[in-house]
Order: C-alpha cells, then structure tokens, then sequence
C-alpha cells in the first residue's frame, strides 16, 4: 500500500482555499475513484491524467487508486488540480519521493501528451498559499511570471510533466519544444476561449494606453470640469444628453485621468481579471485602471457576476478600481440596474446562489450616459421632441430615484454649436494635463486622510466629514435649505461634501468655502447656485 499527498488551490469566487490532495494506492482491480466534491471539469482529470502520465514514459500503477480532495466539504472545480493530482500519484506508486511533493502547492491542467497547460486564477492561487505558508509552487510555464509577483515564494514554471517528474527525481531535466510559436493563443490552448468570459465590453484592455485624449473634445466646458472632479475624487457621474452630444467620447477619456493603480490595488486587479481569464498575453500584471463598458443588454449575471455552479466575476468586478461605464443606461433592465446599489455603497457585491455565496470587490467608478426621452430631444436646445408626456416619464423613471440618489455629479450635455466645433484655436486642455491637477489633488486627499482607511473624498463617511473636517462657516447654507425643503436626502447632502472637498483639492483651498459647496450642489441638482466662482479650467 502506498500513500502521498500533495497541495493545490480551490478557488471561491477570487479567494483561494487550500486543499490538499492525498493519493492511496491498494491492492485489488485497477480502478481510479476521484473524492471530494468535484464538478464535471474536475471529475475528467482522471482521464487526462492517466493519458498524461503513459504519454510521459511513466508506468502507469494497475491497483486500485482513490484521490481525495481535502476539506471534502468545500466545492472544488475546474482542470488546475491535474498536476497536483498527477504527482500525488506517482509519489504514492513510488516513483517519485512523496517527501519532496509534501510542501509543494502545484497548480495547472494537463494535456494528454504530458503538456502543462495554464488555468485561471494563477495569482489569487498564489496568494492563498503564500498566505497559508507556503513557499514552493509549480504552475505552467506561460503563468509563471503572474505567479512570480507574489513575493517570498518560489515559483517553478514547467512546460511538461515530463520536466517536472525529473526536477522531483534530480534527473536531467529534458527539452521540451516552445509552443509560444505555434500559432494558437495561450487561451486557447488552456481551454479558455470555449467559456462564456464575463468581461462584457472590457475594453482598451487594461493597462494599455488607450488612443483617446480629452483634447479631442470640442466644447463642452461644464461637462469636462465634472469630469476632472469625478476623477479626482472618484466620484460616479451620469450624463445626460440628446444624441451625438459626446456623452460617450467624454466617458471613454474618463480612464485616462485617472492615477496609475498602487502596488496593492494592482495585484487585487489582476487576481480578479486572472480568475476571469481576462489577463492579456504576456502582461501579467494590470498597472493601469481598468475600463468596462458592458452593452446595454448584458445580463444581471454578466453584470454583478454569477454563471453555473460557483459565481464568476462581473463587469462591476472586472472594473474594480477603474470605470465602469453603462451607454444608453436607461435601455438597461431596471432590475440589473438596481442590483449594484449594494456594491455603490459597500465596494464589494456578495452573489448568492445554490451552489455557494461569494463576496467579489466591486469599488468602481461608475459612468451612465442616457437620452431625456425616447427620441433623445426633450428638453435640448434644438428642440423636435415629439414624445408624449407620459413617455418621457416612464423613460425617466428606468433610472430609479435610489440610484441616482448613489450619484454624485449629474451633467447636461448639450448640442455643440457650429463655433465650437469648427474652433481650431488649440486651447483645449490635453489628458496628460488634467490627469496632473488630478493627481496633485489625490495627493492632497490621501495626505489629508493618511491616518484613516479612507483614501479619496469619495470613501470617507459624511459622519466623519462632518465632525473631523468641516467645511467653512457658513459655506453649507444653501445645501441645508435644500435639504430642508426635500430637494436634497441626508445621503445627497454628505455626497455633496465629498464632492465640494473634491473642489476644494482641486482649487487648492485647505478647506471648502461656499463657493466650492455651491458648486458641487450645482453638480447634483443641476440647478444654478448664483455667481459660482469657481476656478475656471482652460479649454
């Protein structure tokens, strides 16, 4: 009888769970019994396993042979425990030392011919097992780089099982030919390509420069500074104009001003876009905030995540940290809308479903862009709105009170005039420009918050605003008469201090004066406070 055991990782939405695989081998008839809640996926690697190990030259062990996967009451899916599976095999058959297997977390599918092939999920599996004290893994050769980002861990990346038998064995480690070349994506090869990816509109793909820049904007002068100030303070903003306005130009140069991502931000965005399969080839770390621009008739579940079995990622998820952008909001289903009130407020969406419950994060900047009517011309200055009252109400009313009330800066775009578009003066301010002021006021806030867990002005609780950082004397008169008279909520009124603080970084002001309160009220109930003299951004 022989017995070994070896680790792998269950991953639980973007968390992973160790478990550990123990292989037992006993006299009787040649049989493979697999324990320990597998899926479909998982049950199969028996078959590719056993294909796998004759295809290496390796001697295939004619007992019976039962793999148990350990907790056996956590759910455990997908083809990443063929390696682990393997080797744990092959260590209780003796062929390999089951000693030097014990401390090893391995992670990775195999083909039939003996190829590792890489998965999803390298990095989160990574720092699960780091984080369980683990400092030795194996993963494909192509993920080794994404695995190498977690410090203080050795990380193997091997091209074949054949390769990794001998590096266990101190055998002479044979060479295997570099498929990079051959034509098919890596995705493609790990059997990616195949399943519904739940990155819907995930564009400009994350980190890279994306060809958009704010200068290209004509016009538009009070929509560009409610674009500065919801970058600065990462502030949700709705757009609300006729068609052809530039509601969509100007939500796409949204990423663009924001701040390249921190070290801990950037290994959260990639654990979550790995465990989607949305990482591109030879990037494997996201440096840059991520833009998702789902279509208007994505489903709930594309939308906050979901799919068979365990929850996948979303697109609220996949623009952790970036933008997430919603076009022609109001043609999306009221209640797919209506579900990301939780994560506006909380940063993360818990999804419940039979086969578990998982908590995702979900701390995006959110963009809506919207028609006033069917026809898209009520109430524009080009007037020819032909929509009957009650259909102007009820396209109104797709956008439900409770989320926009989680919306800070609500923006009319208006129709470009014949001058602004053919003006050809160069006055227009750049991205590179704006993206400056808006980091010198992160900095401001981040400075101003450095003890705190907060961040941006966004983040901060209105209690804590209200009693540790409070605006000037005097300056919140008009924001109180509104909320006396029901045109404001208590939550309007402490998002109306995030974003007048927001101006006030902006501006430079240690503290907000009347005039910045004045024009974050403006920016939410769209209604002209008096003389706003605020700073006004060259275009």
């Amino acid at each position: 009888m022989g017995f070994a055991r070896t680790c792998a990782v269950a991953l639980v939405g973007v968390e992973g769970v160790l478990v550990e695989v123990q292989a037992d081998l006993e006299p009787g008839v040649a049989a493979f019994t697999l324990v320990g809640l597998p899926d479909k996926s998982l049950t199969e690697s028996r078959d590719r396993v056993r294909a796998a190990v004759v295809n290496s030259d390796v001697p295939w062990p004619q007992k019976k042979l039962t793999v148990g996967l350990s907790p056996a009451s956590v759910p455990k899916g997908g083809s990443g425990f063929d390696i682990a599976v393997a080797c744990a095999v092959l260590a209780a058959a003796e062929r390999i030392d089951p000693r030097e297997i014990a401390d090893v977390v391995m992670i990775g599918e195999l083909g039939l011919d003996g190829r590792v092939l890489p998965v999803r999920g390298v990095l989160p599996a990574v720092l699960a097992a780091a984080d369980a004290g683990y400092r030795q893994v194996v993963v494909p050769e192509q993920t080794a780089a994404e695995a190498a980002l977690v410090p203080d861990v050795s990380v193997l990346g091997v091209r074949s099982l054949r390769q990794l038998i001998a590096v266990l064995t101190d055998e002479p480690v044979p060479e295997e030919p570099d498929r990079a070349g051959d034509g098919l994506p890596d995705a493609a090869r790990a059997g990616l390509a195949g399943l519904p990816m739940a990155a819907p509109g995930l564009t400009g793909l994350l980190g890279e420069e994306r060809p958009v820049d704010l200068a290209d904007v004509a016009g538009q002068h009070h929509a560009r500074r409610a674009l500065e100030i919801a970058a600065a303070g990462r502030h949700h903003i709705y757009f609300k104009g006729p068609p052809g306005a530039g509601k969509t130009m100007l939500a796409e140069r949204l990423p663009g001003l924001l701040p390249p991502l921190s070290r801990k931000e950037s290994l959260e965005v990639t654990a979550v876009h790995s465990v989607a399969g949305a990482l591109p080839p030879g990037q494997p770390l996201v440096a840059r905030p991520p833009y998702c621009a789902p279509h208007h008739s994505a489903t709930m579940a594309a939308l906050v995540g979901g799919g068979s079995g365990l929850p996948r990622p979303g697109a609220v998820s996949l623009a952790h940290h970036g933008v997430l952008f919603l076009d022609e909001a109001a043609e999306c289903g009221a209640q797919v809308l209506d579900a990301m009130r939780q994560p506006l407020e909380s940063g993360y969406i818990v999804v419940a479903r039979a086969a578990g419950m998982m908590r995702m994060p979900a701390r995006f900047l959110l963009a809506l862009a919207a028609n006033p009517c069917p026809c898209g011309r009520h109430g524009s200055t080009v007037g020819g709105c032909e929509c009957r009252p009650a259909s102007v109400r009820r396209y109104r009313a797709r956008l439900s009170g409770p989320l926009l009330d989680r919306v800070d800066l609500r923006v009319g775009v208006e129709p470009l005039s014949r001058s602004e578009l053919a003006a050809v003066d160069g006055r227009a301010e750049s991205t590179a420009v704006v993206a400056a002021r808006v980091l010198e006021a992160r900095e401001r806030a981040a400075a101003r918050y450095a003890e705190t867990p907060w961040k941006t002005n966004s983040e901060v609780p209105g209690h804590e605003l209200r009693t540790r950082h409070p605006v000037l004397p005097g300056a919140l008169a008009e924001a109180e008469d509104d909320l006396e008279r029901g045109l404001l909520t208590a939550r309007g009124l402490d998002r109306v201090l995030r974003v007048a603080w927001t101006v006030a970084d902006l501006a430079g002001h240690p503290r907000p004066t009347r005039d910045d309160v004045n024009c974050a009220l403006e920016l939410r109930t769209g209604i002209r406070r008096g003389v706003v003299r605020a700073r006004e951004i060259p275009v």
